[in-house]
Order: structure tokens, then C-alpha cells, then sequence
């Protein structure tokens, strides 16, 4: 996963709250870190991206395979 997919599945999971799960909510499974922080500090951005999931109760069938962008639109 690439930092801009990263993005895109955040912006598309969690919308208008985008930004402060990013910047505000602690997330256990990267050292109880920000996302920010974490991707800052150099972890990969899909360890990132699961470790949100799992904070927040991402259902399993929405972490897999998000933040690509359709192929119809490149």
C-alpha cells in the first residue's frame, strides 16, 4: 500500500472524520501512536491502515484491497 492509497481508504472509510482519526485517535497496534505519527516515524502504511481498522472496528471485508484507484479512472 502506497502513502496515497493510504489516504484514499482512509478519506473513503471514514469521510468528514478523515482528518482526525489521521491527526487525533491513538492506535495500539503502532506503538499508541497517531497515524500521523506513525507514518512520520517510517511505518509502512498498511501496517498503519490495519492497525486503524482495528482501532476504530473496521468490519474485515472493508481493509482488504481499499485505497486503489478504479481502473476506469486512471
Amino acid at each position: 500500500m502506497r502513502r496515497s492509497e493510504f489516504q484514499r481508504a482512509v478519506d473513503d472509510e471514514f469521510g468528514a472524520r478523515a482528518a482526525f482519526v489521521v491527526t487525533d485517535l491513538s492506535l495500539s497496534g503502532v506503538g499508541s501512536r497517531t497515524a500521523a505519527q506513525a507514518l512520520a516515524d517510517g511505518v509502512p502504511p498498511r501496517e498503519v491502515w490495519l492497525a486503524l481498522c482495528i482501532e476504530a472496528d473496521v468490519p474485515e471485508s472493508r481493509r482488504h484491497g481499499v485505497g486503489l484507484m478504479d481502473p476506469r479512472r486512471r
